[in-house]
């Protein structure tokens, strides 16, 4: 039993680390003619992904970690949150989950715009 108990926590410890930095209580902001996280860093939407469904998961998400949502958060506007198949919360603009790009370094880096043959593209208002 103590085993399966610390299996099950370091199983959501690795995928709470796979999100993007703190969990947001609001939804991203605009800067500079796209969407950005608390911390200015450049978020992005993925072309495989349907409206309300990631399907960036495991090693797509440690490269690309998903936009984690805070308890409590409420959805507005065009900004809603979807439900991931590890069962954590996503923030979504237009029902397309948003991600940071592993490889920006700095805010307003958009390094991953185009990645994967064009299938990775910054958010955009």
């Amino acid at each position: 039993m103590k085993l399966l108990v610390l299996t099950a926590l370091a199983t959501t410890v690795a995928a709470t680390a796979a999100f993007a930095g703190e969990p947001a209580a609001t939804a991203p902001m605009a800067k500079n003619g796209m969407f950005v996280d608390a911390k200015g860093m450049t978020l992005y939407t993925f072309d495989k992904d349907t409206a309300g469904k990631s399907v960036c998961n495991g090693p797509c998400a440690t490269n690309w970690p998903p936009l984690a949502v805070a308890d409590g958060a409420k959805a507005s506007g065009d900004w809603s949150i979807v439900t991931r198949d590890d069962g954590l919360k996503q923030w979504a603009y237009k029902g397309k989950p948003v991600y940071a790009w592993s490889k920006d370094s700095k805010p307003g880096d958009t390094t991953g715009d185009g990645f994967l043959n064009g299938a990775w593209h910054v958010a955009k208002p």
